[in-house]
């Protein structure tokens, strides 16, 4: 709570003086009025006695008298009826000097930390304090509370402030100053005794009065001034007069001297009381009305509240600016009172009151003190019983209410001024004034005792009240302070006797004194009860000091504290109290600021701006309403409807700068995203953008990373094979997830684009216009108007409450290299329809954060976040610009189809493009061929709808043997890498050209829908560029649907080899394809027809093929299979490649009348994309393989070596094409669909399928918990079971006669090929060994002969041994049951591998 600077024990004494009257003659005035002073006036500094003085009590001992202060006051009769409540003067004063005492700025704090509320704004600059912060002193309530004891009017049950004594005072300049004091002698009498007036009251009927000769030294004689004193002292007696001499001072010989005033702060109080006169009718009334219109509740917000209000408001705190400022007591000028007085004229007014106090006033209370004592002694005599039967029957002392004709009291009777009751009472507060507390209590607790038992309550709360106040201060504290006594005479003053203003005097010393104790809970109760509605301005102020009293609590109540403040606020505000209502408020908002209260931040900002825009304060107003758009408002919205209208008519006439900061709509400026280039062309008829990269799409980091890896393949196909080290992706559209820690580079007369997010907190909708970027070129700011650097483009957009986050667009357009930089948006706003005609413009910065910085220690403890500078950016030199459209692009392929599209280039910039390329992540789907092996393009598309897209040759059939072969190497074939490059003419397109390639497509191997990402890639013909390249996304998403399975198996012929039909130096092998239609009739798709199968291998082609032999046409229905059959002959010597580059022969075996060309495009291009991509799927297994088997211990190079002879033996590397026709019925006309599939026959033996089988989710397994297993059996390579190939050679059927040979012996002869290049041991194992399988087959014949053979074979070496078979009955019979073991003769440690046997090998024994 604020303190007091007086004590509290000075503060009671000095609210209980001895009040002396005065009477002035006319010619007196004139001498004192010489100063701009009245006689009462000059006398008020110096009334405080700086000596003690002494009188003695009824038992004659000697009190001392400290400190002892007199109030001069001059009479005002009143012939009006007693009143205890306050005149309309009275209050219009009270109100008038809390108005004009405010705090002062830099005025003492002092400060509270509690609990949780450390962290609060301070209340008079708003800045962030980790204490709560109030003032120490509240000088307006000590203002307000002693004017109040000042004014308080006189009252018949008590005397506290009857006058006790009268100065006549009269100037010595009188013709006959003794008559003229005869005169004012009269008067007092007649105003005293006469009972024309009820004011003043005096204290006793004989009072003191005392005669005063005024001199003045600057015109009166001197020795006529002694001479009439000297006949004073005669009449009088040197006890009854003074002679006091002032103005001894000339004005033109003491100009230069400083002489102290100490009147100011009296005649500051005077002023007000003068003036108070001058604002009868119209301050009062008009504050009042124009509080009501304020608030009706302290925690209640009028939604109703328009603009206009606000207007009112201004205009009547204007008129009362202007009337503050007529009535400010400064403007008297305070320094220029006194000027005729020395400072030996202060010290004989300070000696005249001395020697008035010491000689005339102190005797004259002494004595009235014995004289009442005396009295009451002498009735004491009589008992109380007889007494109280004496005035009961005889009416001796007072007489009932209603036979009065005084103002009759509603709390019992009316004593006259004789009662005994009242001379205990008059001589209580004669004790009282006179500081003889002991004697004083002792009276008022005799005077209590009769006041209740007559039920005179008015009196008896006098009583009670000044009883207290005696125990209280009493030296020494022989009793405790009885605050009961209080609080029943305050119960008393406010129920019974309906006396606020009793009951307010009585609250507020019972508060200091309880304050002085450290009893703030009770003295913060007794406060607030003394609150009603008869005065706002009483109210306001106990309010106020009841919040202090929970501030200064042992443990504070800082809520309380808050909570009351707000009430005072209020109750300051309807009394007119608007700087004391704006204090109170933010006071206030320093407990509930940041607390999640939000609707009562809400009504705080809200008061907080009404008031301090009606006190002329726009800045702190805007701030004020500022936070209640900005918080998270709970408000409904109507109400959220009102705080915008009184935002923006503050905002619109308060603000003087021509872009202030507007808090609304939220700018989310994390989430801004920047674009730089041109927005996507839409499709032109038929043609089809390219996607590239728009403001539409969402950010994906995984996408993301995909781009920057294609992007790094054509850099470094651009580089030969190597990125720069300065290289960074291109980054087209900036946001927070991007990397932003660089300048990014826009290029001149290319489009910025700037998405920002708005997000409105409130309820109601905003309407915003007029939008554009506030920008910085170098070190010049500007928005749009009267720069050329920068063009920016406006755009209108408004955020409803249905749609809170709403983005806008903005574009700028920059005309020279530079350093731009964009601050901010300028807009535009309003509050939706309602308030159209209110619109204000303003701005509001972006404020974007880095990444948290999470590096070093520092970063760790501390929150550091890095730059940001997607706003910063650096204009270069022009760049080429290409657009790219897609003509008969399709949407779904099947599996395998081939389709041919066209692109189209187009150079839509002023520089001129080259090195164009492109990256995929389905480098197979696609190729472009070449300018040496691509035919003449069509000069449209439609020129060629439908041409084949192969390249076709027509042919007799031939016996299903080969018609061509073409050697081509891998590096003939256009593309070799994963980059291709575009076969544009000249390698370069000029600015303004356009130039279309066609572009064959191949539907994936896998059904489903694929995401294929392209990546176009140019760079600048000019060099030195900042920008080494640019690029262009394209994003397309194809439906392929299943087609044809193909799969492909190898076998070594079984055909001897003086019996095949090839050549001798050449080896046959066997290919079998499984064909199966596996389409669901998707897309309208009958059948289709096989049409051509093609190989494709360095060593082996194609000869011919077995089956079919007479229809050679092969149409697969739904689900139909079908199985062909050809033979594979490796190349001959000549044609086989001997040089480092691997060669490729190409074999077409037509099944039809005309034959396509694979080993041109698009044939050939998908065979080696597709050879590629699944050879580097092949390489990143082995390498994981590889990866993982270094981990073992290798014994040796031998094993290597040994799987490596194996594997040659095995090899096969053919490529089986499979290029099928399908037949399609489509808005009733049939279309036919081309395609190709490939198989790779690495391995004789294994099978391979066109059909990649999707992944399937592996199923969880629990997990167990096993012993270790024993060390794995390490077995043989597989690859060492194909070291020798095994034929039986026999007659299909053989008959024999049985019943007259028992024995059949049959010839069968073995042969037996090395198929490796190095020495075989081989063993022939002829022994049975039973086995359930074939058992039934050969257990009734038995091999003749030696049983086992030991060979050793030569490279590539074929033996024959012959062998007879022996049979016992006729039956089928199967031969394969001899058993092959070789191995490598250099590895003789090894033992032998068991060789996989040829199929079975049946033979038919008949009987004769």
């Amino acid at each position: 709570m604020a303190h007091s600077v007086r004590s509290v024990q000075e503060f009671v004494q000095d609210s209980f003086v001895p009040m002396v009257a005065v009477l002035c003659s006319e010619e007196a005035e004139r001498v004192t009025a010489k100063n701009k002073l009245s006689f009462c006036e000059l006398l008020r500094p110096f009334c405080r006695l700086t000596s003690e003085g002494h009188i003695r009590d009824p038992n004659n001992q000697v009190q001392v008298v400290k400190n002892l202060r007199i109030g001069v006051n001059s009479i005002e009769t009143d012939p009006s009826t007693a009143s205890m409540a306050l005149r309309p003067g009275q209050l219009r004063l009270l109100d008038e000097v809390v108005l004009t005492c405010q705090p002062q700025e830099g005025a003492p704090t002092t400060s509270i930390k509690n609990g949780e509320y450390d962290s609060i704004c301070s209340c008079f600059h708003c800045s962030v304090s980790p204490f709560c912060l109030f003032l120490v002193n509240t000088p307006w309530f000590e203002v307000y509370r002693r004017k109040f004891l000042q004014s308080m009017p006189s009252s018949d049950h008590e005397f506290l402030n009857h006058y006790l004594a009268c100065l006549l005072v009269v100037s010595s300049t009188e013709a006959v100053p003794v008559e003229q004091f005869l005169k004012l002698s009269q008067e007092q009498h007649r105003i005293q005794h006469s009972g024309e007036y009820t004011n003043p009251k005096w204290f006793i009927p004989n009072t003191l009065k005392y005669y005063v000769l005024l001199h003045d030294l600057s015109q009166g004689e001197e020795q006529r001034a002694d001479a009439v004193y000297e006949d004073m002292k005669q009449r009088y007696g040197p006890q009854g007069c003074y002679l006091l001499k002032i103005n001894s001072r000339t004005i033109s010989a003491g100009v230069d001297e400083q002489i102290p005033d100490p009147w100011s702060q009296y005649l500051h109080k005077n002023n007000c009381q003068q003036q108070v006169s001058q604002l009868d009718g119209s301050p009062a009334s008009n504050i009042n009305v124009m509080s009501g219109n304020l608030e009706n509740h302290p925690l209640q917000l009028d939604a109703s509240i328009s603009p206009g209000n606000l207007e009112t408001l201004m205009t009547v705190n204007t008129e009362l600016k202007k009337s503050n400022r007529e009535v400010d007591p400064q403007t008297g000028g305070a320094g220029s009172h006194g000027a005729w007085l020395t400072l030996s004229d202060h010290d004989h007014i300070r000696q005249f009151i001395q020697e008035f106090t010491f000689r005339g006033l102190l005797p004259h209370i002494e004595k009235n003190i014995r004289q009442l004592n005396d009295q009451l002694v002498s009735r004491k005599g009589l008992s109380r019983s007889l007494l109280t039967a004496t005035k009961k029957w005889f009416g001796g002392g007072k007489v009932p209410e209603k036979a009065v004709a005084e103002p009759k009291s509603s709390c019992g009777l009316l004593y006259p001024p004789e009662a005994p009751e009242l001379q205990i009472r008059k001589m209580a507060d004669l004790c009282f004034l006179v500081q003889h507390y002991e004697l004083a209590y002792s009276c008022y607790h005799t005077a209590k005792k009769d006041f209740l038992s007559d039920q005179a309550m008015l009196y008896a709360a006098g009583a009670l009240e000044m009883a207290a106040v005696s125990a209280f201060l009493q030296a020494g504290a022989p009793r405790p302070y009885p605050a009961h006594y209080m609080d029943t005479a305050i119960q008393i003053y406010r129920d019974l006797c309906k006396n606020m203003v009793l009951a307010e005097r009585c609250a507020l010393l019972s508060a200091e004194i309880l304050k002085s104790q450290g009893k703030y809970s009770e003295a913060a109760t007794l406060l607030i009860k003394m609150t009603s509605e008869d005065s706002d301005l009483r109210s306001a102020l106990l309010l106020e000091q009841a919040a202090y009293c929970f501030i200064n609590m042992r443990n504070p109540m800082v809520r309380k504290f808050a909570f009351h403040m707000i009430l005072a606020g209020h109750r300051f505000s309807k009394a007119g109290q608007r700087r004391h209502a704006l204090r109170c408020y933010c006071q206030a908002m320093q407990v509930y600021k940041d607390r999640g209260w939000s609707l009562a931040e809400d009504h705080i900002n809200f008061t907080i701006g009404r008031q301090s825009f009606t006190l002329c304060q726009p800045e702190n107003a805007v701030t004020a309403f500022r936070q209640i758009l900005i918080n998270d408002s709970r408000q409904i919205a109507a109400q959220q409807g009102a705080f915008l209208r009184e935002y923006l008519y503050v905002y619109k006439n308060a603000n003087e700068v021509s872009l202030p900061q507007l808090p609304l709509p939220c700018i989310q400026s994390s989430a801004t995203r920047v674009y730089f280039g041109p927005e996507r062309r839409l499709a032109e008829g038929e043609k089809q953008a390219a996607t590239h990269v728009s403001l539409d799409q969402e950010y994906d980091q995984d996408v993301s990373a995909i781009w920057c890896h294609l992007e790094e393949q054509l850099v470094a196909a651009a580089n030969r094979g190597i990125v720069p080290a300065n290289f960074r992706p291109t980054q087209c559209c900036l946001n927070k997830h991007t990397d932003n820690l660089r300048h990014p580079l826009a290029v001149v007369e290319e489009p910025i684009i700037v998405e920002v997010t708005f997000s409105n907190p409130l309820k109601v909708s905003l309407a915003l216009s007029k939008l554009s970027l506030l920008w910085r070129f170098g070190e010049e700011e500007a928005s749009s108007e009267g720069l050329t650097e920068v063009t920016n483009k406006s755009e209108e957009t408004a955020t409803h409450e249905e749609n809170p986050a709403q983005e806008a667009r903005l574009r700028l357009l920059p005309h020279r290299t530079g350093h731009l930089n964009i601050v901010g948006v300028v807009y535009n706003l309003a509050g939706g329809v309602h308030t159209s005609d209110i619109i204000v413009r303003g701005r509001q910065d972006f404020n974007i954060q880095g990444p948290r910085l999470n590096v070093t220690k520092e970063d760790k403890m501390l929150v550091r976040h890095g730059p940001d500078r997607r706003l910063d950016l650096l204009i270069t030199p022009p760049m080429p610009l290409m657009e790219v459209f897609f003509l008969q692009f399709p949407t779904a392929l099947l599996c395998g189809e081939i389709r041919k599209a066209y692109v189209e280039f187009s150079n839509v910039s002023a520089v001129a493009l080259s090195g164009l390329r492109v990256a995929s992540t389905h480098p197979e789907f696609f190729t472009f061929g070449s300018e040496a092996t691509t035919p003449m393009t069509p000069l449209s598309p439609t020129a060629a709808e439908n041409n084949s897209s192969y390249q076709t040759v027509a042919t007799p059939p031939q016996q299903g043997c080969v018609t061509s072969d073409v050697l081509l190497s891998a590096e003939d074939s256009a593309h070799p890498s994963a980059v291709m490059d575009i076969p544009i003419k000249g390698g370069i397109l000029k600015p303004g050209e356009s130039t279309q390639l066609p572009l064959w497509l191949r539907g994936l191997d896998t059904d489903g829908v694929h995401e294929i990402n392209f990546l176009f890639y140019y760079e600048s013909s000019e060099k030195s560029c900042r920008i080494s390249h640019r690029v262009l996304r394209h994003t397309v998403f194809i439906c392929a649907s299943r087609s044809l399975s193909v799969q492909a198996s190898a076998c070594r012929s079984s055909i001897p080899r003086h019996d095949s039909e090839e050549d001798e130096d050449s080896r046959g092998t066997l290919v079998f394809v499984d064909l199966e239609n596996i389409n669901t009739s998707e897309g309208g798709v009958r059948e289709f027809n096989i049409v051509q199968v093609s190989s494709s291998s360095p060593q082996w082609r194609l000869h011919k093929y077995i089956n079919p032999k007479n229809d050679i046409d092969c149409k697969l229905g739904s689900r139909e299979r079908a199985k062909l059959c050809f033979r594979a002959t490796q190349c001959k010597p000549q044609q086989a490649s001997l040089d480092s580059i691997q060669k490729y022969t190409f074999a077409d075996l037509s099944l039809g009348n005309e034959r396509i060309v694979s080993s041109s495009t698009p044939c050939r291009d998908f065979f080696f994309r597709c050879c590629r991509t699944s050879a580097s799927q092949q390489d990143a297994a082995a390498s994981s393989k590889l990866s993982s088997k270094d981990k073992c211990v290798v014994s040796g190079n031998r094993a290597s070596d040994i799987i490596d002879i194996a594997k040659k033996c095995n090899e096969l590397d053919l490529n089986i094409i499979v290029i099928w026709k399908a037949y399609v019925v489509e808005d009733n006309k049939q279309l036919i669909l081309e395609g190709q599939l490939h198989v790779a026959l690495q391995t004789i033996g294994k099978e391979a399928s066109s059909v990649i089988n999707k992944e399937e989710a592996q199923e969880m397994v629990l997990l167990k918990f096993k012993s270790e297993p024993p060390p794995p059996v390490i077995q043989p390579p597989a690859e060492l079971s194909h070291l020798i190939k095994t034929n039986l050679h026999h007659p299909e059927t053989f008959t024999h006669h049985f019943a007259q040979h028992s024995l059949c012996l049959v010839p069968v002869s073995l042969t037996l090929s090395n198929c490796s290049m190095a020495h075989v041991d081989a063993i022939i194992d002829l022994r049975h060994y039973s086995s359930s399988e074939t058992q039934e087959v050969h257990s009734s014949f038995a091999w003749v002969g030696q049983s086992q053979y030991k060979l050793q074979l030569k490279p590539q070496e074929v033996m024959c041994l012959s062998l007879q078979a022996c049979f016992l009955q006729a039956g089928v019979y199967n031969l394969s049951t001899p058993r092959v073991f070789a191995k490598p003769t250099e590895h003789g440690a090894m033992s032998e591998t068991s060789q996989q046997t040829a199929g079975p090998a049946l033979i038919i024994i008949n009987s004769s």
